[in-house]
């Protein structure tokens, strides 16, 4: 491996800006009518709650379904691998919100099954009036993947909802599904049979995308107290994007239709509130009868964003035309689309990428690919269903933690609180890119999809050794090489993180320091501009977040314009990387222990490599 240069430069795209052309609705009675000035009226510039990709097996060099995704959410964000566990006969789940929502809420309990399953997830701690832990989902036992997205309903909906709701909010279904779904379509028939049994507590309409190796659902809840759900199938050929989460047409007859499931009011309700009339030859298009219309305008392949769009690139048929186009899609190309700066910036919360593969050996080896923050400037990490716990440096930590600066700390969480916390890090990184993307994001990028690569080729290799184990009925060998693999590179991709965080801050110093704030003080307030409000309103666009797009994506483009070239290592750092294994075996050689010996090796040489990184 070799420095990849000696002085870290980045070329400037030049990018030409086209006109985009909206696109043409199918006018139905609401307020996407075509010619209706209602219709930009309904476009909320603020408005994206999350993103979600599905592509299809038969689209995959692999063969296996991909699902990928971010949640937005401006609070602090940590791994859980929840255990399986199983549950009183009489216990029960508190589920819904408080008076403290937008829409204010009451908080139930309902009922829990016997036994739940485990799952990995992204937690977060802020949205209002919805309790913490908060998930958009995540991958449990079966292979079975989640994705939460907003989809806003109609103005008429959101007003007419009762308060105080009661039922599951968006949270507690995507996390009850992970629970206890054994496939995507199951996982479509939990949340609809609770909805339908318990009521539904919303902010104005969501939607969910569900996975497995063979199919995926998107579900959209809308508001209204009116129990209104509904789910398309999405099959081994499709693309689909949820930014926001939506459904087009949808048969009447959806009951007759296995590509289809929604509440039973579905069709009546509309014709009830003369939002559709079967008589007028017009499909029913549920995202122009309950919905609004997407954010963003529609764009060509290849279209950079106008400038002047405060919502770039929010329109899925758009995004999904461009992802068919890069043919058999690698993982690589779904952590790139999770990645790619149009969309990854401040207020992406995470990144998530799971390949879903039917034929593993043990549930253990299924695994969600995570950055622990935007991935535009975090690497991902493997994190196996059989990992035995997350390790304490991605665990919760105070940072942006609701309630985290109006109480002080319980003891108990005290160590955890004094390790490192790898979101922090990483947001500093973002934070330090993100202001000279022109000089910082290309080296950043290649080093992390350097390492990256290696990465994801040494988790092959051991996936192959811990299925032997499975195979051979050495469950406990086997969980171990996947909880030391998840270890050891957690510990490779923080340490990288930290890395190039302490060259920006260099190059940045020598260059005359961080940037001061360019805010005044109101007149007769004696103050530093640095010590002001820091925080951006909340219906800023996404144009006004810190964000690292470069017009189009990174220098050299998007990710189908990178596509075919991937992580190199040899773009790792060679101060870096000279930190790193050589040779497989010797970078695997706390997995020839097992039991509690082998677990304290990993984790102590997980120690010293963080100690002699930051040192250096």
């Amino acid at each position: 491996m070799r420095r990849a240069r000696t002085m870290w430069t980045v070329g400037a795209a030049v990018l030409a800006v086209g006109m985009l052309l909206p696109l043409a609705p199918m006018g139905i009675a609401s307020p996407s009518e075509a010619g209706d000035d209602s219709r930009n009226a309904g476009r909320s510039t603020s408005s994206d709650k999350s993103f979600a990709v599905y592509i299809g097996k038969n689209r995959t060099e692999s063969g296996n379904t991909l699902l990928g995704g971010f949640g937005h959410e401006p609070s602090s964000h940590w791994l859980d691998i929840v255990p399986k566990q199983r549950h009183a006969e009489d216990a029960t789940i508190e589920v819904g919100a408080t008076g403290e929502a937008d829409i204010p809420g009451e908080l139930t309990e309902i009922p829990q099954v016997p036994e739940t399953a485990r799952y990995i997830t992204s937690n977060y701690s802020e949205f209002a009036g919805f309790p913490a832990p908060l998930t958009n989902g995540g991958l449990n036992e079966h292979g079975v993947a989640a994705r939460d997205v907003w989809s806003d309903s109609r103005p008429e909906l959101v007003e007419q909802t009762p308060t105080p709701q009661r039922g599951p909010n968006y949270s507690d279904l995507s996390r009850i599904a992970m629970e206890r779904a054994t496939s995507a379509r199951e996982a479509v028939e939990i949340v609809g049979g609770l909805i339908d049994e318990y009521g539904y507590t919303t902010y104005g309409g969501n939607s969910h995308m569900f996975a497995d190796a063979n199919e995926g659902w998107v579900l959209v809840e809308f508001a209204g107290g009116e129990g209104l759900w509904a789910a398309e199938r999405l099959g081994p050929d499709d693309v689909r994007v949820s930014y926001p989460g939506y459904i087009g047409e949808f048969p009447t007859d959806f009951r007759d239709n296995d590509d289809y499931l929604a509440s039973d009011n579905i069709v009546d309700y509309a014709e009830q509130r003369g939002w559709w009339n079967p008589d007028s030859g017009r499909p029913f298009n549920l995202r122009e009868v309950y919905g609004t219309p997407f954010p963003g305008e529609s764009f060509e392949l290849g279209e950079v964003a106008d400038e002047q769009d405060e919502s770039p690139y929010r329109h899925p048929p758009s995004l999904e035309a461009e992802f068919r186009e890069l043919g058999d899609v690698r993982l690589e190309d779904m952590m790139r689309i999770v990645r790619d700066p149009r969309w990854s910036d401040d207020r992406a919360g995470y990144g998530q990428v799971a390949e879903l593969d039917d034929s593993l050996a043990d549930p253990y080896l299924n695994k969600l690919w995570v950055a622990v923050t935007s991935a535009v400037t975090t690497p991902y990490v493997p994190f196996y269903i059989g990992s035995r716990s997350v390790p304490v440096e991605f665990r919760q930590h105070r940072y942006l933690t609701h309630n985290s600066a109006s109480e002080y700390l319980d003891p108990e969480f005290a160590e955890q609180e004094a390790t490192e916390y790898a979101t922090q890090t990483f947001k500093r990184l973002l934070y330090s890119t993100c202001s000279r993307p022109e000089k910082y994001l290309t080296d950043v990028t290649e080093a992390i999809e350097g390492l990256e690569s290696i990465a994801i080729d040494r988790t092959r290799a051991v996936e192959r050794t811990a299925a032997e184990d499975f195979a051979a009925g050495r469950k406990n060998s086997g969980q171990n090489e996947l909880n030391n693999l998840t270890v050891v590179w957690s510990g490779h991709m923080l340490s990288l993180g930290n890395y190039l965080l302490e060259d920006q801050l260099r190059r940045t110093a020598a260059d005359g320091g961080p940037n001061q704030p360019r805010i005044e003080p109101a007149e007769g307030v004696a103050a530093n501009s640095q010590s002001l409000d820091m925080s951006l309103r909340s219906d800023a666009s996404a144009r006004d977040r810190v964000n690292c797009d470069l017009g189009g994506g990174w220098a050299d483009g998007s990710t189908l314009d990178r596509q075919g070239s991937y992580g190199d290592p040899e773009n790792v750092p060679e101060d870096f990387a000279d930190g790193l294994p050589e040779e497989t075996d010797a970078a695997w050689l706390p997995y020839v222990l097992t039991g509690a010996g082998g677990l304290l090796v990993g984790a102590a040489g997980f120690w010293l490599f963080t100690r002699t990184r930051a040192r250096r």
